[in-house]
C-alpha cells in the first residue's frame, strides 16, 4: 500500500524554493518539506502541522492546492526499512505556498528534526537536488510551479 501524505512548495518573495538537507541522508541531496497525514486530519491541516514540525515556520499564504495526487514508490533497499515496512511509497496532496514571516521564523533545530540544514534554491534546480526515485515526482512539480509563477 502507498502511504497518504502531503508536501509543501514552500517559496519566498524572489519565488525561490525552500529545500533542507534530510538528517538521515546527508549527502547533497535536498527536499522540500513532507509527510504524513495522521487519522482524522485534513490535508490542509496536515500540510501546516508538516511544515512546522520540520521547519518551525508558521507564516505562510496557501497560493494553490494542487488538484492532483501524486505518487513515488521507495526503491527496493528501502521497502520494509521507513515507515515501519508497512507502505511501499506515498501519494501526496501537493500546496504551493508563499513564505510571508522573516527568515528568523526558520529553524530546522525541532523537536524530531528531518533535516540538518536548509537553503532557498531557484525552482528549476529542484529536480537536480532530490534523490533519483523521487526526480519524476519533482519534474511534475516544478510544472506546477511554473504554472503559477511564470
Amino acid at each position: 500500500p502507498m502511504r497518504t501524505g502531503v508536501g509543501i512548495i514552500l517559496l519566498n518573495n524572489k519565488n525561490q524554493v525552500f529545500v533542507g538537507k534530510r538528517k538521515d541522508n546527508p549527502g547533497d541531496k535536498w527536499q522540500m518539506p513532507q509527510g504524513g497525514v495522521e487519522d482524522g486530519e485534513d490535508f490542509n491541516a496536515a500540510m501546516k502541522r508538516e511544515l512546522h514540525e520540520e521547519t518551525s515556520i508558521k507564516n505562510i499564504e496557501i497560493i494553490k492546492e494542487i488538484e492532483q495526487m501524486y505518487e513515488y514508490e521507495l526503491p527496493k533497499k528501502l521497502i520494509g526499512i521507513i515507515w515501519g515496512g508497512k507502505f511501499r511509497g506515498q501519494k501526496q496532496k501537493w500546496f504551493i505556498t508563499k513564505f510571508i514571516g522573516e527568515e528568523n521564523e526558520i529553524n530546522v533545530d525541532t523537536e524530531h528534526p528531518e533535516f540538518i540544514e536548509w537553503k532557498w534554491i531557484d525552482i528549476k534546480d529542484l529536480p537536480e537536488v532530490i534523490v533519483e526515485f523521487k526526480k519524476n515526482l519533482y519534474l511534475n512539480l516544478l510544472k506546477e510551479i511554473k504554472s503559477i509563477i511564470d
